[in-house]
């Protein structure tokens, strides 16, 4: 059936451009035959472009009839937009690059080594210069060659070499009998060294301590340097010379700011007066012959009788030099005194001077209560007998007396 002609209209008078009204059941009907097989290509087919136009049609004629495009069914798609170059890409566009003519599967194989001489590579080489002869090898020394069995041939497993057959066996006669020498007693084994003990960890070290010696026989890296152990000699000086300087010190710090001393009676102390008459001045005298006498090691002695002007009497009496035990020195003073004065039991009376010692005991003399105080340090020995006061007050007037009558010498 031959296909209609770009210019021809239809048959039943439509409009090129204008579909007729078919019913919907020959719409569902294809427009147009199916093409056959043995109908060459399309491709293949002369356009109406490439046929001649026919000379004998007028000019205006073509003009007015332009063809229609054939209705398909479906809106005709718009050309796509001029695609945005990308960042980077060149605006010039690239050229189409050649489509080679075929295949290389289908293409001739062509031999690399077509007409190059192969048949071998000792070429002579006129361009390098010969080389020197080089120097021989020393022939070694001829050596006796090994008559051991042959090496086993090199392969996959070993075989193991062919034992020889033992050489006959001469017969031995026995060994002539020589005269025994005395065996040399043998000495005991050394005993085995002492196991060495790593030395004992003590509770609570120091985590500076260093680590123990490393065992006998081992040797010491290069570079290392043993650290060195804290020596402990500071400590043991200073409890040394506080145990040395400390002590005297604290014991002859008493002594050394009691004695020496010297001795004096003032005239006037506070409310006392000292008496001048001769029965005054005979009892003092006495006093101190018998202190001399008692202490045989006084340097000085003192005595003299104090009154007052509404009737109390105070004598006091005693004298300096060293003594190292002045407790007992105390309470020997106190036992002397008993008898004559009838004295009670001693009471102890602080004074608040270290190294010095106080006792005081109440006793009678002359028909009347009295109150007899002795205080003892390293550098002195003063006793003193009061009327009408009590212990207490006997004490404190003992120790006003003491300081203005005996007087420490400072070196």
């Amino acid at each position: 059936m031959p296909e209609p002609q770009p210019g021809a209209r239809p048959a039943d008078g439509s409009t090129p451009g204008t579909p007729p009204d078919r019913d919907p059941a020959a719409a569902d009907k294809p427009t147009s035959p199916p093409v056959p097989s043995d109908q060459p290509e399309p491709s293949t087919q002369p356009t109406a472009a490439d046929q001649p136009e026919p000379s004998d049609q007028p000019e205006a004629t073509a003009t007015e009839d332009v063809p229609a495009p054939r209705w398909s069914g479906s809106a005709s798609v718009p050309p796509p937009l001029p695609r945005r170059p990308a960042w980077g890409e060149s605006a010039e566009p690239t050229p189409p690059q050649a489509v080679p003519v075929g295949l290389p599967e289908h293409q001739t194989p062509v031999d690399p080594w077509a007409g190059v001489d192969t048949g071998g590579w000792d070429l002579p080489s006129a361009e390098l210069p010969p080389l020197p002869p080089t120097t021989p090898y020393p022939v070694p020394p001829a050596t006796r060659q090994w008559s051991g069995p042959p090496a086993p041939p090199v392969g996959s497993h070993p075989v193991p070499p062919p034992v020889a057959p033992l050489p006959p066996v001469a017969p031995v006669s026995p060994p002539a009998v020589r005269p025994t020498m005395p065996s040399r007693p043998m000495s005991p084994p050394p005993p085995p060294p002492a196991p060495v003990r790593p030395p004992k960890q003590r509770r609570g070290g120091r985590p500076g301590t260093p680590p123990a010696a490393p065992p006998p026989g081992r040797q010491t890296p290069k570079g290392y340097v043993p650290a060195r152990r804290r020596r402990r000699w500071p400590w043991l000086l200073l409890l040394t010379l506080a145990c040395c300087c400390g002590c005297p010190a604290y014991y002859g710090f008493p002594i050394s700011a009691q004695y020496p001393a010297r001795a004096a009676l003032p005239e006037q102390i506070e409310d006392l007066t000292l008496r001048q008459d001769n029965r005054s001045a005979e009892t003092a005298k006495q006093l101190e012959n018998e202190v001399r006498t008692e202490h045989l090691l006084a340097e000085e002695t003192f005595a003299g009788i104090y009154s007052t002007t509404n009737g109390k009497r105070v004598t006091v009496f005693g004298g300096t030099g060293f003594r190292l035990t002045p407790e007992a020195d105390a309470e020997a003073e106190i036992s002397r005194l008993a008898d004559r004065y009838a004295l009670a039991t001693a009471e102890t009376v602080d004074t608040g001077v270290r190294g010095r010692h106080e006792r005081c005991a109440v006793g009678r003399a002359d028909g009347s209560d009295v109150v007899v105080c002795t205080s003892v340090d390293h550098g002195s020995i003063a006793t003193g007998v009061f009327t009408r006061l009590s212990v207490t007050d006997s004490a404190t007037l003992l120790n006003t007396l003491r300081i203005q009558i005996v007087q420490p010498e400072r070196g």
